[in-house]
């Protein structure tokens, strides 16, 4: 190849690339909370791994993209330049401080620790952390942990379900009744899938494959119904699911799946339908005696006794 042809190729490639940086960086605009590679994939489904990564490689090395890790792995999110001209100005403690809750990230910090880090004292600390929330560069958030204590992180950042309970707390107490709603919605979709398919009158194999129904399925549903008035994640749902699972009402299976496929994920994807008990439970097992751990240690008069057991209440009271 000439120099010219050369030259005319690498400016392609360059336009390309800066076509699909364009289309990441307003995806992240989007999501400001931070966005993984599989949103890019159903976002973008026409750009090639390779190019995806020299998009984002090339987005991080201009200082554009924050690369951060949750628990559904790497999240990129577009960089605040806001904090960064807001941190002019400030001391070297003030600075230590906002990188150790930096580091922290989503999951937050104690002051007691930030303390352990920084050598500073705690006098000193929440004189920074003060003035660090005055400027809107941090935040304090309850943890279902501990009730009685606040970490600190940045003030852009969504919390941790492990700092906040996720979609299950609302002002850190245990939404029970909001999550038997969904346990029994999630299982009304897939009594209707297995309904469906019986009525098909096709053969039994047939039948069977499609009472399947994909967590992803199962989360638009549930999102369409508008019961949530918090935003619930393919993740949330599959808890669900799980908790059915665990009542043998449900079973799952995993298939391979293509990349990019919508509910996928690393090549996989878990597919559930409701499935009917061959044998109805006996009315022993259905009472708290007949699935009790400590069945043999409980006698009246005992420490574990029929008398004081607050299962057998409650059960009696159900």
């Amino acid at each position: 190849m000439s120099r010219a042809g050369a030259g005319r190729a690498a400016l392609g490639g360059s336009l390309v690339a800066d076509g699909e940086a364009a289309g990441i960086i307003e995806l992240c605009h989007q999501f400001p909370h931070g966005i993984t590679d599989q949103v890019i994939q159903n976002d973008m489904p026409h750009m090639e791994a390779q190019q995806r990564a020299v998009a984002i490689n090339r987005l991080l090395s201009m200082g554009q993209l924050d690369l951060l890790r949750s628990n559904a792995g790497l999240l990129y999110r577009i960089k605040d330049s806001q904090n960064a001209s807001k941190m002019k100005g400030s001391d070297n403690q003030e600075k230590l401080v906002y990188q150790i809750i930096e580091d922290a990230g989503n999951k937050g910090i104690w002051s007691r620790d930030i303390r352990y880090k920084s050598n500073l004292p705690l006098t000193e600390i929440n004189k920074i952390l003060k003035n660090l929330e005055s400027k809107k560069l941090i935040k304090a958030v309850k943890s279902v942990a501990a009730s009685k204590k606040k970490v600190y992180m940045l003030y852009n950042l969504q919390p941790d379900r492990s700092v906040t309970g996720g979609a299950w707390y609302s002002d850190q107490d245990f939404e029970s009744e909001f999550v038997e709603v969904l346990n029994q919605q999630c299982f009304k979709f897939l009594q209707s899938k297995a309904e469906a398919a019986r009525e098909s009158k096709q053969n039994p194999m047939i039948q069977r494959n499609s009472s399947f129904a994909s967590s992803h399925e199962v989360w638009k549903y549930i999102c369409e119904l508008g019961i949530s008035k918090v935003e619930l994640s393919m993740e949330d749902i599959e808890t669900i699911l799980n908790t059915l699972i665990y009542d043998g009402k449900v079973e799952m299976t995993i298939i391979a799946a293509k990349e990019g496929t919508v509910g996928s994920v690393d090549g996989q994807m878990k597919l559930y339908r409701a499935v009917s008990p061959l044998i109805q439970p006996t009315g022993l097992v259905r009472t708290p005696c007949g699935l009790c751990p400590v069945f043999d240690d409980c006698h009246e008069g005992g420490e574990i006794s029929p008398s004081n057991c607050i299962y057998m209440t409650e059960w009696l009271e159900f």
